[in-house]
């Protein structure tokens, strides 16, 4: 493994870790197209509504676990930079006994979670009964589904992003090919969507074990000692469990906006819905420039060079500007064509029209929210990413509570964009600490 100080930090590094994930992220929204459009072949709704209720409450459960991704690549890339290999290989045994356990537990109380989710999400009683089957499949996948956290988090650590985006492809080609065997082919129905998904992320979690083999090449991965170490799982416990909350705190944000949004009438709600598809989308565009700046700022912080640290954060950051500020102008100019697309009501369309300026500004204002989240990620300061986001959201609703009674749905838009402001504004203040804290050693 080569040093960080001997990995020359350019353009062409970004880029390569950077663009796989672009492309990763682009093919997932095809997915669930296909899963939808092979079901809706059998003729009838129950079974389309089935699906896609049962792909959500799994979706939402899987997403709690999303910072397993996370703290894993923070963590591994800071070894990596440190020139620890055996620790590389011990995170990543970590993160998977993680996720077997939690994939374990999932699958023990399945039972009151769905039944909570089901009361949560009420359908026809054959929707549910669909819905149910489809779970009773599907929870199976849970130790496969959290494990992939793992790996692609231990991947992108690496700077193998590559790995990330070819582990993609083929889960989905995987996905998409039993999908229309076991659906047309053999006439399975739901339980055939749901087998090809498991199949799919059993076969995800192979490969991605294969690709993640230097972790399993020398005897880390079972000293067990160094694993189950009490200091270093309390410190991979604190950052998991900061990043977590963080990102529950960052969830309310963008539901409570949906929320709020019925407030202002169903045309607006509506509107809403379809424009908030575009953050979507700037969301899964700049995710490669902040899982860049994840990796190799977490490399210079593990090596403690604070110069290099503070060299990745703009470089990656410029590359960032140059994705929203395309974005920006793609929305502009594009923006109306796409939301007739999406809708056919003449009131959603004027109605997204009116709002879809706040769009158009959401890229280029979240950016340093949504970059320094990536630097600080990289540099394990879960506890400002914490503390940064319970400040913004409280700025947030109080923004909320003014600028509503002011602007109504406008006030709405214009709370969200102070709090991807107040987002970055708090992150940036803690910044001077990260790289004072790259020049100790410490977090």
């Amino acid at each position: 493994m080569a040093t960080e100080a001997a990995v020359p930090l350019t353009h062409r590094r970004v880029l390569r870790i950077a663009i796989p994930i672009m492309v990763s992220n682009a093919t997932v929204p095809i997915l669930g197209a296909v899963d939808t459009g092979v079901v809706g072949q059998i003729g009838l709704p129950q079974p389309i509504g089935a699906v896609g209720m049962g792909a959500i409450i799994l979706a939402f459960v899987y997403w709690i676990f999303g910072f397993l991704r996370m703290g894993t690549t923070g963590l591994v890339a800071q070894a990596r930079g440190a020139g620890d290999v055996a620790e590389t290989g011990a995170l990543l045994m970590r993160a998977l006994m993680i996720a077997g356990t939690a994939g374990a537990c999932f699958i023990l109380f399945q039972v009151p979670i769905f039944w909570l989710a089901f009361q949560m999400s009420p359908a026809s009683a054959e929707v549910e009964a669909l819905a149910r089957d489809y779970l009773a499949i599907r929870v199976w996948g849970a130790p496969f589904a959290i494990a992939t956290f793992a790996l692609n988090g231990w991947l992108i650590a690496m700077e193998r992003t590559r790995g990330v985006m070819v582990l993609q492809l083929v889960m989905n080609a995987v996905n998409m090919g039993l999908d229309l065997w076991f659906v047309l082919g053999l006439g399975w129905g739901v339980e055939g969507v749901a087998i090809a998904t498991l199949v799919a992320e059993a076969t995800g979690v192979g490969l991605g074990l294969w690709m993640c083999r230097e972790a399993f090449a020398g005897e880390q991965w079972r000293d067990f000692a160094r694993i189950l170490d009490p200091v270093r799982l309390k410190r991979m416990a604190q950052v998991n469990g900061d990043i977590l909350l963080r990102s529950l705190m960052l969830q309310f944000g963008f539901a409570f906006f949906m929320f709020r949004s019925a407030d202002h009438g169903d045309v607006a709600l509506a509107a809403n819905q379809v424009l908030m598809q575009f953050l979507e989308i700037s969301a899964y565009a700049l995710d490669g420039f902040a899982f860049a700046a994840e990796a190799l700022v977490g490399g210079a912080f593990g090596a403690r060079r604070p110069e290099a640290l503070r060299r990745a954060a703009v470089m990656s950051s410029a590359w960032g500007l140059g994705c929203v500020a395309t974005l920006a102008a793609a929305f502009w100019l594009a923006g109306g064509a796409v939301i007739d697309l999406m809708t056919t009501s003449e009131e959603v369309r004027a109605a997204a029209r009116e709002f879809l300026p706040w769009c158009a500004l959401a890229p280029v204002v979240g950016l340093p929210a949504f970059m320094l989240d990536g630097i600080f990620i990289g540099a394990t300061r879960s506890r400002d990413m914490r503390n940064a986001m319970a400040w913004s959201l409280a700025v947030y609703l109080a923004a909320w509570w003014v600028l509503t009674g002011l602007m109504g749905t406008h006030g709405l838009w214009a709370a969200l964009m102070v709090f991807f402001v107040a987002r970055g504004v708090t992150l940036f203040l803690r910044y001077p600490s990260l790289e004072r804290a790259a020049v100790a050693g410490g977090s």
